[in-house]
């Protein structure tokens, strides 16, 4: 706008300054509505960005017109636009759709520093999160996105029970907050996520049937819950079976598995995942109590294996001494590890799980030791090398 000089002998008032003002502010509440409008679709559109863009120029005090123009630069899949549009709403008032939406976006945007930049944009993106919950703790959306900042924080910091615990918190909070977000179908859909990565089986099923009948034309959950029962149903028949390997051939597996399969950890010198230093006593299945068994470990020939669904677990059976067979679930594996039929296998201070589940007309129980990185496994004698374990990228992203 051609600005106007009263030392130039123009006829200027006050209330002639003050008309043209509100008419542009009228004119860019026009193109907000409008740019509103037209974004209502699942899809970018870039009419919507035209109009939402000369809206925040005409008006850049637009809070609103910069967050919707945020959303459809998101959708445009322009992440670093939609981040400046964010920012700049909260350049002019501290909001909470605009703290919740920086975080998600945050948690989308490559990062070019490597590990070390990745982790510091989720610590923000929980930041914001937080920072949105706080403005309006009775918002059961800041709490779901609050809960996502966390899961994402949970595999990306170590995955530590706690940030787990926090993630599932926020969760229950959003739906205690909002009964509408008992029927958010993405909120059921990430939770049961977590739920099936925490091995709470029974949890993630009815968390991923809850969203498929919330969401019926969403396939994920459907297929979702399908591949963990198919998986329980696979796994129990296979522990029942030993693996379908055959009795004679199990014997002479079994006749070459000794003493000398511990490896390292018959040492002194030898360090568990819990960081004791010793040497592990060998125990056989029955003799393991559910959690975790200090000072112990446990050896076995794999009889099978199945290779991780939707980047979870690496399962594999393997039989003890006494014939017993037990699932061993093992989290954090490259793509290219495995444990193969016949191997030895020792797993220091095993993790013992019991899983009772029920899911419609189908009921499991199944108990199982968990290893959270491949590096804790004693295979052929040998320690596994650095190239075996990946971090875990679990998918919980929403349906758009």
């Amino acid at each position: 706008m051609k600005t106007l000089s009263l030392d130039s002998g123009s006829q200027c008032c006050p209330q002639v300054c003050l008309s043209s003002t509100a008419a542009f502010r009228h004119s860019a509440h026009f193109l907000l509505l409008r740019g509103r409008c037209l974004n209502v679709g699942a899809d970018f559109n870039p009419v919507a960005e035209e109009c939402l863009s000369r809206a925040v120029k005409l008006d850049p005090s637009l809070v609103e017109g910069w967050n919707t123009l945020g959303e459809v630069y998101w959708k445009k899949g322009d992440l670093e636009a939609a981040k400046t549009c964010f920012t700049g709403a909260l350049q002019q008032e501290k909001n909470k759709v605009s703290l919740r939406s920086l975080s998600m976006v945050l948690r989308q945007v490559q990062p070019r520093g490597g590990n070390d930049d990745h982790t510091k944009r989720i610590l923000e993106s929980v930041d914001l999160a937080r920072q949105a919950v706080q403005l309006d703790v009775k918002d059961g959306t800041s709490w779901y996105i609050l809960g996502n900042a966390y899961i994402s924080m949970f595999f990306s910091s170590g995955q530590k029970p706690q940030i787990s615990q926090l993630a599932l918190s926020a969760y229950a909070q959003a739906e205690k907050v909002d009964p509408t977000a008992s029927s958010n179908p993405d909120l059921h859909f990430n939770r049961a996520t977590l739920f099936q990565y925490e091995e709470m089986f029974s949890s993630a099923l009815a968390g991923y049937s809850r969203a498929a009948i919330l969401n019926p034309e969403w396939g994920d959950p459907l297929e979702r819950e399908k591949q963990l029962v198919d998986y329980l149903e696979r796994v129990t028949d296979l522990i029942e079976n030993k693996g379908k390997v055959k009795a004679r051939r199990l014997r002479t597996m079994l006749s070459s598995l000794s003493l000398s399969a511990l490896g390292p950890c018959a040492s002194p010198q030898f360090r568990s995942p819990s960081g004791r230093t010793g040497s592990l006593e060998p125990q056989c299945f029955s003799a393991l109590k559910q959690g975790t068994n200090s000072g112990v470990a446990t050896m076995g020939k794999v009889v099978f294996s199945l290779a991780p669904e939707g980047r979870m677990a690496f399962t594999f059976g393997m039989v003890d001494s006494e014939e017993t067979c037990c699932v061993v679930m093992v989290y954090n594996t490259a793509d290219s590890w495995g444990a193969l039929i016949g191997d030895s296998v020792v797993i220091p201070e095993p993790h013992v799980k019991r899983h009772s589940v029920s899911h419609k007309d189908k009921t499991f129980d199944i108990r199982s030791i968990r290893v959270d990185s491949p590096l804790h496994l004693i295979i052929n004698g040998k320690k596994q090398t650095v190239k075996s374990q990946i971090v875990a990228s679990v998918s919980y992203k929403p349906q758009n």
